[in-house]
This record gives C-alpha cells, structure tokens and sequence, in this order.
C-alpha cells in the first residue's frame, strides 16, 4: 500500500515508455495505474504500523548486533507485546529489561544476554514539495513512512510534589534516536547512529499538548468533512474528553499551573510561551464549535442525551474562554475544501453585464441622407467619441437603462420580416441618435445594401408606372449573327423623368456614365467596339433587338 512509492517508480516507467521506447500501449495502461494510485491515496484508510526500539545489551550476542540499538517497524496492527514475543523466539536465552533507562557498563560487559524493547514515536519529515498546508490524508502517509528521527518520551519529577497539580512540575526527558537509513528501506529495520536527548519544561509540554490536541480534533473534523459516511465513535470519546471537565479535567490544570502570580513573578523569561498557550487555548474553542456541530448532525436518536448534554458543557467553556482569552474564528469548512478563485477574478465573472462600464468607442450603422457616412473594412460605421468628461456614474446609468429598451425593442424586431427588420432600424436609429445625443450605445446593423452613389450618378425611379426599358425589335427586322456583336441602343419613353427632371427639360447630350469597374455594373447593356458613343444621342423610338 505504499502507493506514493509506486508513483514515483511508474514515473519513471512513463519517460521511457513515451521518450525512448515510444510503446503507447503500455504507457497508457502505466498511467491507469497511476490514476488508481492516486485515487487509493486520497480515499483509502491504511493502518499505520508502531515503531520499536530495540537494544541488544551482553556479551552473549553476535558481534553485529552487540551493544547496539536497532529502530524496527512492526507489523499492521501488531502490539509491542506481540512483537516482544516474536522477538524472543529468536533468542531464547535472553533477559527481558524492565527498565527504558540506557543500561550500566555492568550490563553491556556480562556474559549474558539482556533485550531493552519500547515503542517510539517516528517525528514527521515532509517534503519539500509540500510548501502548503495539504489535506491530513496525504499527509498521513509521512508520519510512518520516510522517517528518520523517532523519540521517545520519559515523564520526569522535578522540585517539590504537588499533590492538587501534578502538571506544574512534570518535566519530559525525550530521547531522539536517528537511524542509518530512513524507514522503511530494504530492511524492516535498520541501526542508530546517533542519540541525543533534551528536556522540555512543564510549560513547553503544556504547550505542546495543546497543540496535539487542537490538531487532533482539525483533522478528526476534517475526516468527517470528506466522508460523512465514517462512525461518530471516536469524535464523541475525543469530544468528550475535552468539554467535559469531569473527565480529563481540561486545560484548568495548566491554568492552576501557569497562570498564576506566583509563576509569574518566579519565571518572568516564559511570559511569551504563557501569551502562546493561552493563545492555543482560545483556538480551540472554534474547533470544537465545528466538531460539535458535526457530531449533532450524525448522532443517533439514541444518543442524542449524551449529545446535548456535551452540548451543555460546551456553552460553558466558550463563554469562560471567550471572556478570558479572547474569541478566534476560523474560515469555514466549505471554504477550506474548495479552493476559492481570487477576489479580482470572483468579480471578473460575477459582476453583471449591465454594471460593466460601457466602451467609449461605439460602432454604429447609423447614417442619415444628408450625410452619407463612409462605412469601415468590415461594414460597421464608426459614431464620433464624446468628451471623457461626458461619462459619469449618472451617465453610466442612463446608459444602462438605454441598453435596457434596446433589449426590449430587439426582440420585438425579432418578430418581423428581415426586411422589415432593416427598414425600422434605418428609422428608428436616426431617431435615437437625435434624442440621445450625449449617450454612447454599441449597436452593429448588418445590411445586405451597397453604399449608395451620388444622386448625379444615379437614375431615380420615382413611379412604378413610368419605366427604363430596352424594347424588343420588330419581327421584321432579322436577327443579325452571334458574333461580332451588333449595336444595341435604348429607349426613352416620353413620360420618363431623368433625376427629377421631365422628358421636354431633358438636354441633347445626356451626361456621361459614371466610370465602373465592371462590365457587369451596367446589366444588359454591353460595350462593344460599335457602341454608340456616349456623346451622340441615340436617336428617339428607334427600335433595335441584340
């Protein structure tokens, strides 16, 4: 189950599989596994094995292993007394120490043999990799595995006894053992190289507890937080050991201890570290808040006294806390599962479209007769800016309420006809421009329309009765060939009027064509080299088929 192990192995699998080797097939399969490797990490709950020392003390003993302490890994749920067992098994002969104290020379120099076993905790060595705070599950991981460094613990009484409060002088003698090698390797087991110890004062250790604690109860929380489906047994023993006062007796004992004017007055040096307890003493106060809160959730019916009355207890702690050390409040649990966006990108996307500040440049289609407007590359007409000046908050929310009639206006247009469309918008964006002269609105209005030409270019039918036609030949004029082309002329009907002038106004010489690119711009009318030339007029009611 040491999956992180596995990870790193079919790593590097995967770079010779997809770099050197190029077998995709296995690759993809190496990859599943990992998928699953990384699943069973998160969601799979493995045991976590004890760890023992074990010191071989007499001259009875093999060489290697004579006067040495070796660091052993036990089994899953394998107790020190079970290991002791088997370990004797393997030395029949050999004495079991009573004592966690190093032995005597006299011990080391006798012919006999004498096995020293106790448990020792491994002290966590994370990573480098993990720079932030992690979920406890992964972390779990590094608190028996990769270690190095193990200690162990020895309460010691120093100065006079105190009967009512046995915190006040109970220093801790610890030992750290460092191992050859980092557990578990090769071996199960592995030698000390190195042995050191250091005392820590009454005060430290309450401190250090505290901390335990309140780390106990943040990761118990947060286990429930990720699987709701785990059993309330141990969160309501842990519980219930901390806010009930009948039971443990609490962080009172430290308060007796510590938070006195006598201790103050005898150790001025640890006013901070008594500033740093009372602290964590405070801290707790939320994470029992959120593990009461859970428990409440998830007790049975059964339970539910048992609850309440933990509940009880609880309302008491925190109004003394809170009124003596202060209140802590800490993100709630959704937050601290879900990792939030920043601010600037949580407003980015939450922040509605219509209290957007609007864009100074506008792009319209709106034109009027008088002043034709020179469409862009990609047929937006670009509308004159306004003065920076212009745009205030209140300009701002004049523009939002514009933008909201022409929301309701566009889906009334959606109703009609394209042409329809078209026509309204050519008449009502006139009428917008000129009502709200000092808004600027983004509109766009696609036009199937060419841009119109001048009105001296342009022939202007005014009625549909009166029409430009070219009139088909008489039958009895035959057809002349295909090729070359003949002349071909056109008609003027007596009542046409050209550019709003009748046909008795109309000048002998007609106005030149306007140039065009194509030969196409013109319809049916072809040129040929035999085309009458512009300057000549055409003569009236002749009659000529192509």
């Amino acid at each position: 189950q040491m999956w992180e192990e596995a990870i790193a192995l079919g790593k590097e699998l995967a770079e010779q599989y997809e770099n050197e080797m190029f077998d995709y097939e296995q690759l993809s399969e190496l990859l599943r596994k990992q998928a699953q490797f990384y699943e069973n990490i998160v969601k799979v709950i493995r045991p976590k094995p004890d760890y023992f020392a074990v010191g071989y003390y007499g001259q009875g003993f093999p060489t290697f292993i004579r006067n040495k302490v070796f660091i052993y890994r036990g089994k899953e749920y394998e107790r020190r007394e079970d290991f002791e067992a088997r370990l004797l098994t393997q030395f029949p002969n050999a004495e079991k120490m009573k004592t966690t104290s190093p032995p005597g020379d006299e011990i080391k120099n006798s012919s006999g043999q004498y096995i020293q076993c106790f448990t020792v905790k491994p002290k966590l060595d994370l990573p480098s990799k993990f720079h932030r705070p992690v979920s406890e599950q992964i972390v779990s991981f590094y608190r028996v595995n990769e270690v190095q460094r193990f200690e162990y613990s020895r309460p010691v009484r120093k100065g006079e006894k105190n009967p009512d409060n046995e915190f006040a002088n109970m220093w801790i003698e610890r030992t750290i053992y460092v191992t050859a090698y980092k557990l578990p390797g090769i071996l199960r087991w592995f030698e000390v190289k190195s042995v050191f110890m250091v005392e820590i004062s009454p005060l430290e250790n309450a401190i250090e507890t505290m901390q335990l604690t309140n780390d106990k109860i943040n990761n118990m929380v947060q286990q429930h937080l990720n699987d709701p489906n785990l059993p309330i047994n141990p969160l309501s023993m842990l519980l219930n050991g901390i806010v009930d006062p009948a039971v443990m007796g609490g962080f009172t004992n430290y308060e007796k201890a510590f938070f006195t004017e006598k201790y103050m007055h005898e150790h001025p040096e640890d006013h901070d570290k008594i500033e740093k307890l009372k602290d964590l003493i405070a801290w707790q106060i939320p994470f029992l808040a959120e593990g009461i809160r859970i428990h409440g959730e998830k007790v049975t019916e059964a339970l539910r006294p048992f609850h309440e009355r933990m509940e009880a207890c609880f309302r008491q702690l925190k109004d003394k806390v809170e009124k003596q050390y202060g209140v802590r409040a800490v993100l709630s649990s959704l937050d601290d599962r879900r990792g939030s966006r920043p601010r600037s990108m949580v407003r980015s996307f939450t922040m509605p479209s219509s209290s957007r500040p609007l864009s100074v440049a506008s792009v319209s289609s709106i034109s009027s007769d008088s002043t034709p407007s020179r469409p862009g590359s990609d047929g937006f007409v670009l509308e004159p800016l306004l003065p920076k000046k212009m745009h205030s908050r209140s300009q701002d929310k004049l523009d939002k309420d514009d933008l909201d009639k022409d929301k309701k206006e566009k889906k009334k247009e959606k109703r009609n006809s394209k042409h329809q469309e078209i026509f309204d918008k050519e008449f009502k964006s006139t009428d917008i421009s000129l009502q709200q002269s000092e808004a600027v609105i983004l509109s766009e209005t696609i036009s199937p329309l060419r841009p119109q030409r001048p009105k001296s270019q342009v022939i202007n039918v005014i009625s549909s009765e009166r029409r430009f036609s070219v009139s088909p030949s008489p039958p009895n004029v035959t057809p002349p060939p295909i090729t070359p082309r003949t002349k071909l002329s056109f008609s003027i009907q007596p009542n046409l009027e050209l550019n709003g002038m009748s046909s008795s106004d109309i000048p002998d010489v007609p106005p030149p064509l306007p140039l065009k690119g194509s030969m196409a711009d013109y319809g049916n009318l072809m040129e040929s080299q035999d085309l009458i030339s512009p300057t000549t007029s055409p003569p009236a009611h002749q009659r000529v088929s192509p």
